[in-house]
């Protein structure tokens, strides 16, 4: 994972090496893991389309930070209800 637009833009590449650019909404610590909730950057959704949040864990593996997909439903569901929150939070006080 490779921080190459600023903040709120990731760069990472998948296993065949594919790059791609993703915007991070929302991040959060919990249970002592750090979660992003991302969606893909600069694709413009139709009007009144919903866009597709992905949250992902970040990780470790062989020193190199990595982002992976969460498994454990009753994990996904907590981080999920933290990350909406927070992010309805933000809009309110914005």
């Amino acid at each position: 994972m490779e921080d190459a637009f600023g903040s709120d833009f990731i760069s990472i590449s998948d296993e065949d090496g594919k790059e791609y650019e993703l915007e991070v909404l929302s991040e959060l610590i919990y249970n002592g893991a750090t979660y992003l909730a991302v969606i893909p950057a600069g694709e413009e959704s139709p009007e009144g389309a919903e866009i597709q949040v992905s949250i992902l864990r970040s990780a470790e593996e062989d020193g190199e930070p990595i982002l992976c997909a969460i498994e454990d439903e009753a994990e996904l569901e907590a981080v999920y209800d933290l990350l909406m929150d927070s992010l309805y939070a933000e809009e309110e006080d914005g």
